[in-house]
């Protein structure tokens, strides 16, 4: 049976765990399949609060089953704060499981990808430090250890030795910095293993189970297109590939039982950390939009930077990711502008162009904007199409005809219930 993918369109902190939890209602099955805990997923369920960054929004229903896959790299400590966070508050985990394949971060990738940061002054990337880039960088060099490592507490042990020797020189040598100790590394690790062992499994095998049981799945993107390791603003960009294509090589399932591919995007657009924004907004519009869309990090608290939509950016991202459909969120943070502005295509050196350029063009690109009016109604909550201020119905069927593509669902507010399905 053909099954469901959620990615993001933009550069992350689009809203897609409030879109997750809506549509994993109807999931027997929630998968994550890239990257670690510099992502994070905000649902609100009846005014209680739920952040999430490892674990699938899927967990907030008992029933589900939910999947950390191999193209995940996974923060034991991280994992386990997570998951007794969960149970303080009530939740059962016994159908949560994790990919023995899926690296493990460790401190020692914590460390080094802070002092490289560090080390890079003026030309810092804007990372959240929290170890993802060197622990990839260890998993293509074959030195990585896994989830399944923890099984095996000699075998981790050994490994972990090896590891050690070669970063404990990087950490010394390069940056000057006081190695870190084997066995406590490893006593500290090993203490949270009993609490992880019973959630290891093969999550292929796992997966093409729950497929022959005809059991709907959901796979859960974090980040975003454009911060893709091939397909994003290249070096400002995550490790692992959030993309749609990331599904198959993150979890095991083949592309052929993938269905549709739901790409969620703001009603603007917001980045976080460096690289080219063309859109950005540094006025008091821009400042506007991060107070009244609460643009924060959920995972570092770090401010975010607030610009127009960019039409250009959303159709190439929704052409990487084959999207089917849009989910657009936060279109009630855009109440009370006179005027919004969306880019609909580039001048770069002269030249126009609608198509999103290479990354060594994209601090060339001038954006060219259409400007449409606004509207004063306070919008949240509203559950139905019609309902909306004409005008608001007016942006929206803007996009859909500038991409191509059926908006499907709008959020009008940060809880459950206040979405508009179309």
């Amino acid at each position: 049976m053909g099954h469901k993918v959620l990615t993001g369109l933009q550069w992350g902190d689009e809203g897609k765990g409030k879109i997750t939890d809506l549509l994993a209602e109807k999931a027997d099955v929630v998968v994550r399949f890239a990257g670690g805990n510099n992502a994070g997923h905000t649902v609100i369920v009846e005014e209680e609060k739920f952040e999430l960054h490892l674990i699938p929004a899927g967990i907030l229903y008992p029933e589900k089953y939910c999947l950390l896959g191999n193209g995940m790299v996974i923060d034991p400590f991280s994992l386990i704060e997570e998951m007794e966070g969960l149970e303080e508050r009530g939740l059962k985990l016994d159908r949560l499981f994790i990919s023995s394949q899926a690296h493990l971060v460790l401190p020692y990738h914590q460390l080094i990808d802070n002092l490289e940061e560090n080390r890079k002054e003026g030309d810092k990337i804007g990372t959240t430090g929290r170890g993802i880039g060197p622990a990839y960088a260890d998993k293509a060099s074959r030195r990585g250890l896994r989830v399944g490592d923890l099984l095996k507490p000699l075998d981790f042990s050994r490994k972990l030795e090896k590891a050690l020797n070669y970063h404990n020189q990087i950490i010394e040598k390069i940056y000057s910095a006081k190695p870190l100790e084997h066995s406590e590394v490893k006593d500290k690790v090993l203490a949270l293993a009993d609490k992880i062992k019973p959630h290891i499994t093969n999550i292929p095998y796992l997966l093409a189970d729950l497929d022959q049981q005809g059991k709907a799945i959901f796979f859960e993107g974090a980040q975003g297109t454009m911060l893709d390791l091939d397909h994003g603003t290249y070096p400002y960009v995550t490790s692992s590939n959030p993309a749609a294509g990331g599904v198959s090589s993150g979890t095991g399932m083949g592309p052929a039982s993938l269905e549709d591919i739901i790409g969620v995007a703001k009603a603007y657009l917001t980045r976080v950390g460096k690289g080219p924004f063309p859109t950005e907004l540094t006025d008091e519009v821009g400042h506007w939009l991060q107070e009244r869309g609460n643009e924060f990090g959920v995972t570092t608290g770090r401010p975010r930077r607030c610009g127009w939509l960019d039409l250009p950016a959303l159709r190439y991202a929704a052409l990487i990711n084959s999207t089917t459909e849009i989910a657009l969120t936060k279109l009630d943070v855009l109440s009370g502008l006179e005027e919004i502005k969306v880019c609909t295509a580039y001048d770069i050196a002269g030249e126009k162009t609608a198509k999103f350029p290479d990354s060594w063009q994209l601090k060339e690109a001038q954006p060219i904007y259409k400007t449409l009016p606004g509207w004063e109604e306070d919008i949240t909550g509203i559950t139905s199409f019609k309902e909306l201020p004409p005008i608001a119905q007016d942006y929206v069927n803007f996009i859909e005809e500038e991409i191509a593509l059926e908006i499907s669902l709008l959020s009008t507010g940060p809880e459950r219930n206040q979405v508009i399905k179309r």
